[in-house]
């Protein structure tokens, strides 16, 4: 169905002068091998309940760093189980260490959330796993309890600088024992972002040291040119670099979408929106996951405005589409993870917010309204 609807994209006298580039990636095999001999067996048979029976070559290589002290930078492509690269080893030390605490940060509440469910879902059966996510959303009440109790704290780069360093003896046990820091979405921490990210990490390095902690850091980005100089320069450690994947990858096809012109004379254009809509409307007919990328949030609700009218049924109901973007409460923005990590969602109209790095595994389509500002983000 998909390869039709591209074909006809392709070919349609409508859309097809509107192509201006198109490019095929063909689908590629993993590379696979066996459990590390020093994994723990319950870690594995969690993996192995969850259909994993060996790791990715990348993964191992990870796990083969990590367990000889190197602060590491995973760079591989979207959906290449980089999290496993950095689950395996916290999972690890929470198991054989009761005492040890692992910080996890990611640039969005959204991927925290998303990674939360993943590492419940994977330490299900693993004693004393006292994992929570501690964000602007955490309440009041649950603040003291996270701190008390947590061995895996999931924040980001602004609650740590603003609600857990200047409140360093409130979480002194955390960093007294902290084994590992991750990063996750390492590309996201470029230009004036970066640098500040590259201050606090510092300010982090430097209570550890007071504390007595001396914490690996373990690091994932998609593919960008530079990571292990950008990991160098804001962890201030040596870092070494894993950039060859052992994932499979399906099937691609990347294509760029000029609008038509409706004014020859002034050489206007349609709007971006309104097509991007109309695309969207195409494949979500015909039941095709899609998700739709805006670069603002006034543009989200446009896109969403016109994707639901095109996508209701005959019963009024048009709910197989959402939208998600900052602003939204955080119920909402949690049930529309749900529905997606789930697949109760078909299609789903988004900011940045849902770029990186969230589960959205079963869709199929991406929908651009608009370049992103960045290659990573891209492709």
């Amino acid at each position: 169905m998909l390869g039709r609807l591209l074909d006809d994209l392709l070919t349609s006298p409508s859309t097809g002068p509107c192509i201006t580039a198109s490019r095929h990636f063909p689908a590629r095999a993993p590379v696979l091998t066996s459990f590390p001999s020093s994994l723990d067996p319950r870690i594995g048979e969690a993996l192995r309940r969850r259909g994993i029976a060996e790791l990715y070559s990348h993964q191992a290589r990870a796990w083969e760093l990590i367990e000889k002290g190197h602060h590491v930078v995973v760079v591989t492509p979207t959906a290449s189980g980089k999290t496993l690269c950095y689950n395996l080893p916290a999972l690890q030390a929470l198991v054989h260490q009761p005492d040890a605490r692992v910080l996890y940060l990611f640039p969005t509440k959204a991927l925290a959330q998303d990674q939360l469910a993943e590492l419940e879902e994977l330490a299900r059966q693993l004693p004393e796993m006292r994992m929570f996510t501690y964000d602007g959303d955490t309440p009041q009440d649950a603040r003291r309890a996270v701190r008390a109790r947590a061995n895996l704290v999931l924040t980001n780069p602004d609650m740590l600088h603003s609600g857990i360093l200047p409140h360093h003896t409130k979480w002194a046990t955390l960093f007294q024992n902290l084994r590992y820091v991750v990063i996750d979405e390492l590309h996201a921490y470029r230009g004036v972002f970066g640098s500040h990210l590259a201050n606090v990490l510092r300010r982090l390095r430097r209570i550890c040291r007071h504390y007595g902690s001396a914490p690996q850091f373990i690091m994932a980005s998609a593919t960008i040119a530079n990571p292990g100089e950008l990991a160098r320069r804001l962890t201030g450690e040596p870092v070494e670099e894993i950039t060859e994947s052992g994932a499979p990858t399906g099937d691609r096809v990347f294509v760029c979408y000029n609008p038509p012109v409706v004014n020859r004379e002034l050489g206007i254009r349609a709007p971006y929106l309104g097509e991007a809509a109309k695309l969207a409307v195409r494949f979500l007919k015909e039941r095709i996951a899609t998700i739709v990328f805006a670069q603002s949030r006034l543009a989200t609700e446009v896109l969403l405005t016109a994707i639901k009218s095109g996508v209701v049924d005959k019963t009024g109901d048009s709910s197989i589409v959402r939208g998600y973007r900052g602003g939204y409460l955080p119920t909402r923005r949690r049930a529309v993870e749900k529905g997606l990590r789930e697949g109760e969602v078909l299609g789903v109209v988004s900011t940045n917010a849902l770029e990186l790095g969230v589960d959205i595994g079963h869709l199929d389509v991406a929908v651009l309204a608009g370049y992103p500002g960045a290659i990573a983000s891209l492709w």
